[in-house]
C-alpha cells in the first residue's frame, strides 16, 4: 500500500522546492511563493497546519497552498502572527488566490524589509523579471534588446 506524502513529514526544504516546482511557469504563483519563502514565518505554520498539499509524480514532488482554507486556519487560530506578518500573508494570498487587500492599510503596516519583499512580488507577479529593453531596428522596427532587471529584486539571503 502506497502512502501520499503529508507536508507536516517532509523538510521545509522539500516543501519549498515543491512548491516552487508547481509554481514554476504562473508568476502570481510564483511571486506568492517566493515571498512566503523569502519572508520566512508563514511556512512552517502552513506545513504544520496541512495547508501544503503535496503532490507526487514521477517527475518528484510538487505542492500547492490550500488557499480557501486560510481564513479558517487564521480565525480557529492555528496561524498566528503579527499585524505585520499578517499583512504579508494576507499580500501572498491576493497575489495567488485574488484575494482583496487595502493597499493603504497594507503599505502603512509593514517593517522595511517586509515592504521590500511585498514590492518584490508584486513586480514579479507583473512579469518585470521577464521585461526586455525595446529599441528601434531597421527601418524603425521595433526590437527587443536584452533583459532588463526587475524592478524590485528579491533580497539576497541573509
Amino acid at each position: 500500500m502506497m502512502f501520499e506524502p503529508r507536508a507536516a513529514d517532509l523538510d521545509l526544504v522539500d516543501v519549498e522546492n515543491a512548491l516552487v516546482r508547481a509554481a514554476v511557469g504562473d508568476p502570481a504563483d510564483e511571486a506568492a511563493v517566493l515571498l512566503l519563502i523569502n519572508f520566512g514565518h508563514w511556512l512552517p505554520q502552513l506545513q504544520s497546519a496541512g495547508l501544503i498539499n503535496p503532490e507526487p509524480d514521477a517527475d518528484g514532488l510538487w505542492a500547492r497552498i490550500d488557499w480557501p482554507e486560510l481564513d479558517a486556519a487564521l480565525c480557529a487560530g492555528i496561524l498566528v502572527g503579527d499585524s505585520g506578518e499578517l499583512r504579508v500573508l494576507h499580500s501572498a494570498a491576493s497575489i495567488a488566490d485574488g484575494r482583496s487587500v487595502d493597499l493603504g492599510d497594507l503599505a502603512g503596516g509593514l517593517d522595511r524589509r517586509a515592504l521590500v519583499l511585498v514590492l518584490a512580488a508584486i513586480t514579479h507577479a507583473a512579469g518585470s523579471h521577464e521585461h526586455r529593453r525595446i529599441s528601434s531596428g531597421e527601418n524603425g522596427i521595433p526590437h527587443l534588446g536584452d533583459r532588463l532587471p526587475p524592478l524590485i529584486a528579491w533580497p539576497a539571503h541573509d
